[in-house]
């Protein structure tokens, strides 16, 4: 049996839709994160292979060859001095003297240099790659082999170039980039999070107003319900009353069509599936015939009215008044005694005043509100009143009249008219 409310649903609705929406731009980022990262690794090693590549073929063409091998022009260069550091040695070809820059960026062994030196003259191909200096670090190194003109290898140029600075640099990106990652992530998931609320507040707001109709639907039905279970039970057990209490029955089935038809006017002028059925209204004429029409139950209600003309919806407006009355006779008196309820009708504004104990100002705003009463009812009767107005540009009020009591004052827009 499943035992959460649809509100809990739409909860865990909306943090699934947040988790899809944060899940899927996660895996883009990532996948965007480690493209951008894998393109750094890259760039700095194309700028180590760069710098490599300018000083052994520089190098190579400052190397002099006539039988032998000269090192004037190197010695003079520029490139003697900066890293990356190069050697010239014979790798294996006829001997010389060795040539080592001056510049010494890495410690390196010469047993190292002269291998890579072996392998460039004995293949005749650039080596290149990766390697270890004297104190561990690593390093990327280039072999290029030197010719004489007739083609033929007598020596190499190595240079060897520290990738301690790139790698450095590219930590320092790699956490940014990772750290950028997350904060976005964190950014996106919270702004999930409000597009899932948004996109479900239609249905929070239908589902909301779905309750409120069954809520509104039950408080309403609730006493006539019973008054005609009453009717029944008193028809059954006398049975010659039962022509007598038929037309009774009769007219509380009627009262109660009429109210199921009501809530569902409002329940679809709220979803804004119907707009209201505004006209021009006479309404003191409309509260006197409220006031005809409604049984009193041992209450005595007056009427004082100067014509007045509204522009409304005239059976939403008879609802409102009726509730206001029906709450007024029913919640206006003290214990055991009868009910006073008096009506006035003037300048688009509808005032009912009861001889109560009145009611609560501070409670007086919650009055208002869906299921919130200080009178022992659910509160729905006075919050579609509260609604009728708002949506006739009106207003609701009340307050405690100073010999006692409470007044509800329901205005409307006067139609100019």
């Amino acid at each position: 049996m499943n035992t959460h409310s649809s509100a809990d649903r739409l909860r865990r609705l909306r943090w699934t839709l947040t988790a899809l929406f944060t899940v899927m731009n996660t895996l883009g980022l990532v996948v965007f994160a480690w493209l951008l990262i894998n393109e750094d690794g890259d760039q700095g090693d194309e700028r180590i292979d760069a710098a490599l590549t300018q000083v052994t073929s520089s190098v190579s063409r400052l190397v002099e060859f006539d039988g032998t091998v000269g090192f004037g022009l190197v010695n003079t260069d520029v490139l003697n001095d900066r890293c990356p550091q190069f050697a010239i040695l014979s790798g294996g070809a006829p001997a010389f003297q060795p040539h080592f820059s001056r510049a010494n960026c890495v410690p390196m062994s010469t047993q190292l240099l002269n291998g890579l030196a072996t392998e460039a003259v004995k293949t005749g191909k650039l080596v290149q790659g990766h390697q270890k200096a004297s104190d561990g670090a690593m390093v990327k190194v280039r072999a290029e082999p030197l010719r004489d003109g007739d083609g033929k290898t007598f020596a190499a140029v190595v240079a060897v170039q520290s990738t301690e600075a790139e790698d450095s640099a590219h930590t320092r990106f790699t956490l940014l980039v990772i750290g950028g990652t997350v904060l976005l992530i964190a950014i996106l998931g919270f702004a999930g999070h409000l597009l899932s609320g948004r996109s479900i507040r239609p249905a929070a707001a239908a589902l909301q107003q779905q309750e409120v109709l069954l809520a509104e639907t039950a408080h309403d039905l609730r006493t006539p319900v019973a008054a005609l279970r009453a009717l029944a039970e008193t028809a059954m057990a006398n049975p010659a009353q039962s022509a007598e209490l038929l037309p009774r029955t009769v007219r509380l089935a009627a009262r109660m069509g009429g109210i199921i038809d009501d809530l569902l006017v409002r329940a679809r002028l709220a979803a804004g599936v119907e707009q209201l059925s505004i006209q021009p209204i006479w309404l003191d004429q409309l509260v006197v015939g409220i006031v005809e029409d409604t049984a009193t139950e041992g209450a005595e209600v007056t009427v004082t009215a100067a014509p007045t003309k509204v522009n409304a919806d005239p059976a939403l407006l008879q609802r409102a008044i009726g509730n206001l009355l029906d709450n007024a006779m029913r919640y206006g008196r003290h214990p055991g005694a009868k009910a006073f309820v008096h009506l006035t009708v003037a300048g688009g504004t509808v005032t009912v005043a009861d001889h109560g104990p009145g009611i609560d100002t501070t409670m007086a705003g919650d009055a208002f509100d869906r299921f919130a009463s200080t009178g022992g009812s659910s509160g729905l009767g006075l919050s579609i009143v509260r609604w009728v107005a708002q949506a006739h540009g009106g207003t609701l009020a009340v307050y405690n009249a100073d010999e006692g009591g409470a007044i509800f004052e329901l205005r409307f827009p006067v139609s100019p008219n």
